[in-house]
């Protein structure tokens, strides 16, 4: 499934019962309150047994208490059990498991289980129905994850009818919250006028955004504004900056871009050789469209210049 469920497990250690008793390490006071059957001490028990140091680390036993905790209906050990038995970490791995678990964090309202349970339900049991359901839980609580995950599956139409208007929606939530795939999503939409008014100056706002966060396509398409004069004023030296970002992240596209900037000198010094490393880059990364223009413009006579 995609890697991306919420995998820290949460540690509280927030103790709100007495623990000014003389004499007494941390963990003892702990352990008193856990074996008296306090949630908290419970859960804080099994993050002490997890983490180690004050006693050896242990999962086993951090199991063991996040289950007498979850079984009081904490939501904190539920998550955690989940994340356990989903990676197999103490215990073989095991999804339903997982998924029980997150479910009873879910159905109380914990986002990040919601979150997995739906990454759960869309990745490892392709149930895209049920995955819609607990992503809008999720984006509902304003899990920014979960509210660019809704916005993929409104604009595909995986477990929903497509819907662009929602999908714009649920994506600018996430873009608002600094997610970098949202503001480039966000960027297209108004671009191209999907799920909401075409808007050149919105479209170059939200590539900037997400270009300065690293996202490889954001940068070119934000190089290409600046190249085109769209939504900003005309500025080749920015393009050429943007296009060179997106390229060292080896975006193919970017690559052959940069080397033909470097060939014509615009937005940068013309330097045939570089525009040769680019181009070949390019063709290197899969780029087919590069091989006719390395024979026009016989770009491998700067090789080794």
């Amino acid at each position: 499934m995609k890697s991306k469920l919420f995998f820290s497990l949460y540690f509280l250690f927030l103790i709100h019962y007495s623990y000014a008793q003389e004499g007494k390490s941390f963990f003892e006071i702990v352990k008193e309150a856990a074996e008296r059957g306090n949630i908290e001490a419970q859960f804080n028990l099994g993050s002490i047994y997890y983490i180690g140091g004050e006693v050896p680390k242990d999962v086993q036993k951090a199991i063991e208490w996040f289950k007498k905790a979850a079984y009081q209906g904490d939501t904190n050990s539920q998550y955690n059990l989940g994340i356990l038995y989903y990676n197999g970490d103490g215990v073989l791995k095991d999804i339903p498991q997982a998924v029980e678990w997150f479910k009873k964090a879910a159905e109380q309202g914990h986002g990040n289980a919601q979150y997995n349970l739906a990454a759960i339900y869309e990745g490892d049991l392709k149930d895209t129905a049920k995955a819609f359901v607990w992503y809008k839980k999720a984006a509902e609580q304003g899990i920014a994850m979960a509210q660019y995950d809704l916005g993929n599956m409104y604009f595909n139409g995986n477990g929903v009818a497509p819907d662009m208007n929602q999908s714009f929606l649920w994506f600018k939530k996430a873009a608002e919250q600094g997610h970098a795939s949202a503001q480039f999503n966000v960027g297209v939409m108004y671009y191209n006028g999907d799920g909401t008014n075409k808007d050149l100056n919105q479209a170059f706002a939200w590539y900037k955004k997400a270009a300065e966060q690293g996202n490889v396509n954001a940068e070119s398409f934000l190089a290409k504004m600046y190249y085109l004069g769209e939504g900003t004023t005309q500025d080749l030296n920015q393009a050429f900056t943007w296009f060179k970002k997106a390229a060292e992240q080896n975006l193919a596209t970017a690559q052959f871009l940069v080397g033909m900037l470097y060939f014509s000198g615009d937005g940068v010094t013309k330097d045939d050789k570089q525009a040769a490393y680019w181009v070949k880059k390019s063709y290197e990364n899969g780029y087919v469209d590069t091989e006719k223009t390395w024979e026009k413009l016989e770009l491998w006579k700067y090789l080794d210049k």
